[in-house]
């Protein structure tokens, strides 16, 4: 799911949920909704996520 390769992906770039949020100009809480699964980022911010940390569409999305 996209909330757990969300925050893998944040720790393995030593990055907090603010600094993360901060480069996707949301709040840090929307972040942490992000990872536990509450809501679902946006497509926009899909794209966003994939040009921050250098990732495939299909990295993100998809079950491993």
């Amino acid at each position: 799911m996209i909330n757990d390769k969300l925050r893998e992906l944040r720790l393995e770039n030593n990055l907090t949920q603010k600094d993360l949020a901060k480069l996707l100009n949301v709040s840090n809480k929307t972040v942490s909704h992000w990872e536990s699964g509450y809501t679902e980022p946006p497509i926009y911010i899909i794209v966003s996520i994939k040009k921050i940390f250098n990732v495939s569409y299909e990295d993100l999305l998809e079950d491993e």
